[in-house]
């Protein structure tokens, strides 16, 4: 099979399974027929290039406004306080809780900055027939900085920090606010568009033969009809894997190429992301960041995460004393909301990694598409906790009257932002393709899409 050959594949970046790659989804979402996740790379899946260029844009203009103005106001005993994105993280950095400071800046204001910036620098130009300069690596720098990417969860830390501090004084939602609320908005649809997508893209300017590129009659037209590569056996229904075939696929661009047996460090021949079968070390790294995690989790939930001084009088707040509170004040939805994102999620994301890791590294076939959403589910909700930091962060900023009430961040705020952090990079670094490793090589046929 030769490399032109190869492009009319596509690797599952999650079990490894081999598809003929479709002329065009015209829009819809496909997915793996063995382990059920999303295919990335597919020509004509999600937006095309002219409504997501507009939206980013968008996004990158209401970006400012939100920098510009304040998120919230408190007034009380004839003072006001605002709060605003930079000021939050100003506060904590006086405060002394620079790491704390540094996780809320690159998860609100950093990291999101970056992704418009880099989309956009990318987008105008491929809209006018033109490939702007550094292409690969603006494009791998999305895709790095894209699940870091907060803007949704502080979106809902102010709206936790509204409701906690409507019982101490007057909450005046300002400008910023709502210009969050669009924000998360036209995020969430910048979020759905699979930025691999400009790879093709990039490859039809330059090579505009590339773009007529005759797909096999057996890929289809559309992503319901997808079909798994399979083994040439007479009477057998067993799917080809990249590996079992010889091949790798580029988790950055979806290319599917030679492996090179005797290259240490094998390079993507179109994006230059280095390529491995699987994740060299995944499951040592997973393990030692899954320790460390739980370590930080145990005086995340002991500790202060707020020091309160009101009339000279100190109180200190820890996680589960704020979910009483909002408890016993009648705010029950919003106390449940807390503990789910604070409480609950980081143990069930300790537990669930563990699980997985326990369970590859046993080599078990045990449920294997179970454990791939379980695998899937981890990682969209793991930026979720931060929901605490973003409300200590808001909350700091918002109670500076002097004498009259203060509010400080706690040595909590620190564990609990390392609990999430360290579970983020503890799911990077564990490989969903060794869930598939030892199961079996054939798919239900009612599964093919």
């Amino acid at each position: 099979m030769s490399q032109m050959e190869y492009r009319q594949l596509i690797a599952c970046h999650e079990c490894d399974l081999l598809f003929r790659k479709p002329s065009s989804v015209k829009g819809r979402r496909a997915a793996c027929s063995r382990c059920g996740a999303s295919l990335t790379a597919l020509p004509g899946s999600g937006l095309s290039l002219d409504p997501i260029c507009a939206v980013t844009l968008a996004a990158l203009v209401t970006f400012c406004i939100a920098q510009c103005f304040p998120l919230i106001a408190l007034r009380a005993n004839g003072m006001t306080s605002e709060a605003t994105l930079f000021g939050a993280v100003r506060s904590l950095w006086s405060d002394n809780m620079c790491v704390v400071a540094a996780m809320v800046f690159c998860s609100s204001i950093l990291f999101p900055l970056i992704e418009l910036l880099a989309l956009s620098y990318l987008l105008v130009p491929l809209r006018m027939g033109n490939v702007p300069p550094r292409f690969n690596s603006t494009l791998r720098l999305i895709q790095v900085v894209r699940p870091w990417g907060m803007v949704e969860v502080f979106m809902l830390g102010a709206l936790v920090t509204i409701v906690k501090m409507a019982s101490m004084a007057e909450v005046i939602p300002g400008p910023g606010l709502f210009a969050l609320a669009a924000l998360t908005v036209l995020l969430a649809v910048v979020t759905s568009f699979d930025p691999s997508r400009l790879w093709a893209v990039r490859d039809g300017i330059r090579s505009p033969r590339m773009a007529g590129i005759r797909w096999s009659r057996a890929s289809g037209h559309d992503g319901r009809f997808m079909k798994p590569l399979r083994a040439r056996v007479a009477g057998s229904s067993a799917v080809i894997t990249a590996q079992r075939a010889g091949l790798v696929g580029c988790h950055a661009c979806g290319l599917v190429q030679t492996r090179i047996e005797q290259q240490t460090h094998h390079r993507c021949a179109r994006c230059q992301h280095v390529l491995h079968e699987r994740r060299p070390d995944g499951l040592t790294r997973t393990v030692s960041l899954l320790l460390a995690a739980a370590l930080a989790y145990i005086p995340a939930n002991l500790l202060p995460i707020m020091h309160a001084s009101t009339l000279g009088r100190s109180e200190d707040d820890t996680i589960l004393g704020g979910v009483a509170y909002f408890w016993t004040s009648g705010d029950w939805p919003l106390a449940v909301v807390v503990f789910i994102a604070s409480v609950l999620v980081p143990m069930l994301k300790l537990v669930a990694l563990t699980l997985l890791t326990v369970v590859a590294r046993r080599g078990s076939d045990w449920r294997a598409r179970e454990r791939a959403g379980l695998y899937r589910v981890v990682e969209r909700i793991g930026r979720w906790s931060m929901l605490d930091v973003f409300v200590v962060a808001l909350t700091v900023t918002l109670v500076h009257f002097g004498s009259f009430a203060v509010i400080t961040a706690g040595p909590a705020a620190l564990a609990f932002g390392s609990v999430v952090i360290l579970t983020m990079l503890a799911s990077q670094q564990f490989d969903p393709r060794l869930i598939w490793d030892n199961a079996g090589q054939r798919i239900r046929p009612d599964d093919e899409r």
